[in-house]
């Protein structure tokens, strides 16, 4: 019996996807911010290539938003756009809620007990008034949740849009409503829906409505403050 051929090993990544990938990471964890000049031969220089794989990484860059090019500066980080946060947070309703509903049926009690006690935290938090702390607990509960989920495309999906919304907030809102309390009592009824082996359905909307009243409380903020400058706290 002939012996199945072993797969082949991945292509090394070539050197505009190395320059792609360092320059997004840069751009996404907030190296590099909103208006920050790239300059291609400095980039060029720093990762031993020439300019020709650097203006390609760029123009992926460009084409996914993240890059634009200024009269005179050349190619820049594109400016944070609340319309695109807004854009972004209803996407994350949508996707968020069907990976909380796959998620469901693979979390026992072990795991409902955990998403309460970091509940428990951000409760705490939200009586410090640690608006830091409570949005990244907030950020843990549903990471958390999305470990579960089998589809790994939509959480990688997920993850991505997240690290882009994350780079707004560093750098554009004052404020947005702050939900603590809506948002916990909204957690405590996710949990108890898994814990209680709701319909997927029923989880998938819990979750999905949780992402767009949030929405709804950045559009309602969003009115009242049409010129934010400084960052904002996870929503919830």
């Amino acid at each position: 019996m002939a012996r199945a051929a072993a797969p082949k090993a991945a292509a090394p990544p070539t050197k505009q996807e190395l320059v792609y990938r360092a320059t997004r990471e840069r751009i996404l964890d907030g190296t590099y911010s909103p208006g920050y000049r790239i300059v291609i031969h400095a980039l060029a220089q720093q990762f031993k290539v020439s300019a020709i794989p650097v203006r390609e990484a760029i123009r992926r860059l460009e084409a996914e938003g993240l890059v634009t090019f200024r009269p005179n500066a050349g190619a820049c980080v594109a400016p944070a756009d609340p319309a695109a946060f807004g854009q972004g947070l209803s996407v994350v309703a949508v996707l968020d809620g069907y990976a909380t509903a796959l998620a469901a049926p693979s979390m026992g009690a072990e795991a409902t007990r955990h998403l309460t006690d970091i509940n428990r935290q951000m409760v705490k938090a939200m009586n410090e008034l640690d608006v830091l702390r409570f949005g990244a607990l907030n950020r843990e509960f549903h990471a958390y949740i999305c470990g579960f989920c089998p589809n790994a495309e939509l959480v990688g999906l997920l993850e991505d849009i997240g690290r882009r919304m994350d780079a707004v907030r560093r750098t554009v809102f004052i404020r947005i409503p702050y939900r603590g309390t809506a948002s916990v009592a909204e957690h405590l009824e996710l949990i108890a829906l898994i814990k209680d082996g709701a319909p997927a359905a029923t989880i998938e909307s819990a979750a999905r409505n949780h992402k767009l009243n949030t929405l709804e409380s950045f559009r309602a903020w969003q009115r009242e403050h049409p010129l934010p400058a400084e960052p904002v706290a996870e929503l919830g």
